[in-house]
């Protein structure tokens, strides 16, 4: 299974990082290792520095296929769910590739309710929030993804075969902690929530 993520896929978001809006995707991915359950903990290994939660739509792949066209994507997808994309910013900003920042064990909570497209469609207009303890930090719509589903799943599919079960994590909106006066970084004892519009919401605690 291929865990498949999109970087500054909102132009907001990649403003507030710094960064230029992207004129194609930015693709990284995570390993297994990362994948965790709803109520499971995001364990933040010592010494690791600033972590963020993301929140983030997530596709998952029904049917398999290379070289996919962008009108025939959405059938390939099996459906939706929430996911966070966990980055250890100082790790990331310090580097020059991000496998290292987003790939420690547990940092890919998802969720375990999956939509399928027939309810929702290309996944756009769909209110994406990430809550710290209660506390809305992130609060975006996939109206305004750069790059929209059906494109990401075509243009994933030119790099490698797409194969069912693949996720395709398809960016974060604005409002992450690192990108906070003064920032906001996880700690141990707190909880996350993503919360995806029609789909759910995925929470999980924090522990050292």
């Amino acid at each position: 299974m291929k865990i498949i993520c999109v970087g500054k896929n909102y132009a907001a978001h990649a403003a507030e990082m710094g960064g230029d809006t992207p004129s194609s995707p930015l693709l990284f991915g995570k390993f297994e290792n990362a994948l965790v359950g709803p109520g499971e903990p995001i364990v933040l290994e010592p010494g690791i520095g600033h972590v963020d939660a993301e929140a983030e739509l997530c596709v998952e792949i029904g049917e398999g296929g290379r070289r996919i066209p962008e009108a025939r994507a959405l059938d390939h997808v099996r459906g939706y769910r929430c996911a966070n994309d966990v980055s250890a910013r100082d790790i990331q900003y310090s580097e020059s590739q991000w496998l290292r920042a987003k790939g420690f064990d547990t940092f890919c909570p998802l969720g375990d309710r999956l939509v399928p497209v027939s309810e929702l469609g290309d996944g756009s207009g769909l209110r994406v929030v990430q809550r710290l303890n209660g506390e809305v930090l992130q609060d975006g719509n996939t109206a305004d993804l750069i790059f929209g589903v059906p494109f990401l799943v075509a243009f994933a599919s030119n790099v490698f075969t797409l194969e069912p079960g693949d996720l395709i994590l398809t960016g974060t909106p604005p409002g992450v902690g690192y990108a906070r006066d003064p920032k906001v970084s996880l700690k141990p004892g707190d909880t996350v929530e993503v919360e995806v519009e029609g789909i759910g919401v995925l929470s999980n605690p924090v522990v050292s």
